[in-house]
């Protein structure tokens, strides 16, 4: 497995709604994520808007995204989500995410 910490930025007037939609993702969804190789996936959302996403991935995350990219309900849940992000050119947030360098961890 591979661990990946990414960031994006939701826009501080829609963090409230950004939590809620995220209290019941829709279970196709969180099946498509399984299946396309999203593990022990968690998001942190600071008080600014600021959200560190963690994942493991079976493969990479360029081949996490790309499985995603296959599902159907992911085009409908990245279509629905755009809006809540900044810098994203509206563009989705699975395009837009910012990968961060892993330097260091502890089994």
């Amino acid at each position: 497995m591979k661990r990946v910490g990414i960031l994006l930025k939701v826009k501080p007037e829609m963090i409230e709604e950004y939590k809620r939609r995220h209290e019941n993702v829709w279970p196709e969804m969180q099946e498509a994520l399984r299946r396309t190789g999203w593990h022990n996936y968690s998001l942190f959302l600071r008080e600014d808007g600021l959200l560190f996403g963690y994942y493991e991935a079976e493969e990479s995350h360029a081949a996490s995204v790309a499985g995603m990219a296959k599902e159907e309900v992911n085009q409908r849940w990245q279509d629905w989500m755009a809006p809540f992000f900044e810098n994203l050119g509206g563009g989705h947030a699975d395009e837009g995410m910012e990968v961060l360098e892993e330097v260091f961890h502890l089994d």
